[in-house]
């Protein structure tokens, strides 16, 4: 316990400023508000350089993506397939999703495999997996898509050990917290989902 306060002591200014800005993000998706891009864009600018600067490559790549994503996500929300409220998405198959497992599961393998021939990064093949994996979540968030959250769940619970083990502590503990945010994202959306269903049923 001695060493987990000492190490959120040494957190930074700059990695609790992200820390509270991706805290935003997840709390404002869980309610579908159109904001939590631009929390997110914030948040994932300033990780980009944190990761970098711990030679975590793929991690400070996904986060320039996702400052990429929360542009796409917001005109998605705005404009695209993300316009009508989650419940009213419809979701992809099983198959589908076993498909999508087997080829985000062979791009991380290949990238966790060039990364250990042509780069120093450390902690190659959870980076790699959870990199690939998370842009996949993204893109399904940014389609208000239920199942988005399944695969956050499990990404979650792997960068809860990734980020402490290299020194952020706040980040991981950020992570953890994510899980039970997750979980309330999950009720959140399914709640308003048997609201439609009961106001359909009625009207």
């Amino acid at each position: 316990m001695a060493w987990i306060i000492e190490q959120l002591a040494q957190t930074s200014p700059i990695e609790g400023l992200a820390l509270l800005l991706a805290l935003a993000y997840l709390l404002l998706a869980a309610h579908q508000s159109q904001w939590c891009w631009l929390a997110a864009a914030v948040s994932c600018s300033i990780y980009a350089e944190l990761m970098w600067s711990a030679r975590l490559y793929m991690e400070a790549g996904l986060q320039v993506a996702y400052v990429v994503l929360a542009g796409y996500g917001w005109w998605q929300w705005q404009y695209g397939a993300g316009q009508q409220p989650a419940a009213q998405q419809s979701g992809f198959s099983w198959r589908w999703h076993a498909l999508m497992l087997l080829l985000m599961s062979s791009i991380s393998t290949l990238v966790a495999l060039l990364l250990t021939r042509y780069t120093d990064a450390e902690a190659v093949w959870l980076d790699s997996f959870t990199t690939v994996f998370s842009l996949f979540a993204t893109w399904l968030l940014t389609r208000k898509l239920f199942s988005n959250w399944l695969y956050w769940l499990v990404i979650d619970a792997v960068y809860v050990y990734l980020y402490a083990s290299k020194g952020f502590v706040a980040t991981g503990g950020l992570y953890a917290g994510y899980l039970l945010l997750v979980l309330y994202a999950m009720w959140q959306w399914q709640r308003q989902q048997q609201t439609e269903r009961a106001c359909c049923s009625s009207g």
